[in-house]
């Protein structure tokens, strides 16, 4: 993990992927998912208001449910807090000719993620924002294109090592969590 080893193999699937025109980047999903801690590095008390431990898995996946990028959190971080991050996580995407590709061209996600600063950001960024305003009726229409990012959560979760964190240093659970999305980028191959 310290020599960033898990992050070159999962690079590497993903510029294979795009290679093969497997990688649709007409848009991201974005997700988050609380998971349960028993102790260490960012790990705080969930929002849920049962005053549990836990962390936090954001990810970022293609049209497809391809894993992008992920990133561990305390469980108390507010989900639009980690939207920048985790799309500027996204690695350069080489596999075809020129220059490697690291920006969809929009981004969506739910109603954690509204927030007028950081749909700026995005645009800024040449991205178009596609986030569900909050206080307003349900029905966006977004959830015909979010299933595929909760899908991806549900299959990181069939890893008991990431169902339930036991590990006290935050580096050896992203060591996890990026494993995890390497074997899913393998689904795809």
């Amino acid at each position: 993990q310290r020599k960033g080893v898990w992050k070159k193999i999962h690079e590497a699937l993903l510029a294979h992927l795009q290679e093969a025109d497997q990688i649709d980047w007409s848009r991201a999903i974005v997700d988050s998912s609380s998971v349960r801690a028993m102790h260490g590095e960012k790990n705080g008390t969930q929002s849920n208001g049962r005053g549990k431990s836990g962390s936090k898995h954001h990810l970022v996946t293609d049209a497809q449910g391809i894993p992008l990028a992920a990133t561990l959190t305390a469980a108390n971080r507010h989900d639009v807090t980690q939207l920048l991050p985790l799309v500027d996580a996204i690695p350069p995407v080489r596999g075809k000719p020129g220059r490697p590709r690291k920006r969809p061209q929009r981004v969506q996600g739910d109603r954690a993620y509204h927030s007028d600063p950081h749909r700026q950001q995005l645009r800024s960024r040449g991205i178009q924002p596609v986030l569900a305003r909050r206080y307003t009726e349900h029905g966006s229409g977004l959830g015909v294109f979010r299933w595929v990012v909760e899908r991806t959560v549900s299959w990181l979760h069939q890893f008991r090592r990431l169902r339930v964190r036991c590990e006290r240093r935050d580096d050896i659970h992203e060591a996890f969590l990026s494993l995890g999305c390497i074997v899913i980028c393998s689904y795809f191959m």
